[in-house]
């Protein structure tokens, strides 16, 4: 219900705007829709939907493997943590515009090229969860398993990685959110489909009825995600924590 009301308001709100504003700088929500109906039915705007979900997929699985193998080396190896921090610290803040655009350059406008800036802009972010989430592992627990001599796998299982899961659901909602934005660059400098390439053609075109269409399908998809994925995911990734009364 609160959602519902609120999506309530955004409507009432932009309708309000669009009339203020007038049609040609903010169309009114029955012409952005009419857009959207009309991409829909042509098929494009599932296409272009499917291609930019499936860019996220894969940037974000890469990016959470490799940041969460990293994170967790780094948190329990001195070493290791001393010898990749400075690379860290450049890679969170070395701009996602210039990793994008280095990567088109190197490896030319490819699909390799894209997924694999987006999901080097994810992973620093990655690394610096789950490196706190190794650093805070309970050294008694710890103690515990090598006590009752588990077996590595069983150890991990059974002992780390519960303690690590909700730095794990932390870094996938904080690295999502990240990637649906880094996507949309990527598509918009250098694929030829995707809602970045849209939002680019209706930019040229002026098309702010169309711009809008894509938008909002994307941020959509993106609400949907959220509500039936992520937020379940971190719930049961803590359900073990003790909640305050």
């Amino acid at each position: 219900m609160p959602r519902l009301l609120s999506f309530a308001v955004f409507l009432a709100i932009w309708w309000i705007a669009a009339l203020l504003a007038g049609d040609a700088k903010l169309p009114p929500p029955p012409a952005v829709l009419g857009v959207m109906a009309a991409e829909a039915r042509s098929g494009d705007l599932f296409f272009h939907l499917g291609a930019t979900l499936a860019r996220v997929a894969l940037a974000f699985t890469l990016a959470m493997a490799l940041g969460a193998a990293i994170g967790y080396l780094m948190g329990r190896v001195r070493l290791a943590d001393r010898l990749g921090d400075p690379w860290l610290i450049l890679l969170l803040n070395l701009p996602a515009l210039v990793v994008i655009v280095l990567a088109y350059i190197w490896a030319g406008l490819t699909e390799v090229a894209a997924i694999a800036a987006i999901a080097i802009n994810k992973l620093p972010t990655a690394v610096v969860t789950l490196r706190e989430g190794a650093r805070a592992l309970d050294a008694a627990l710890d103690e515990m398993a090598s006590v009752f001599a588990l077996p590595p796998w069983s150890k991990f299982r059974h002992v780390v990685l519960p303690q690590l899961s909700p730095y794990v659901a932390a870094a996938a909602r904080s690295g999502l959110s990240l990637v649906w934005k880094i996507v949309l660059v990527a598509e918009l400098l250098g694929r030829p489909n995707g809602v970045g390439f849209e939002i680019g053609v209706a930019f040229q075109l002026f098309d702010i009825p169309l711009l809008l269409a894509y938008s909002l399908s994307f941020a959509a998809i993106v609400l949907l995600i959220e509500t039936l994925l992520v937020q379940p995911f971190e719930a049961r990734a803590s359900r073990w924590r003790p909640r305050a009364a």
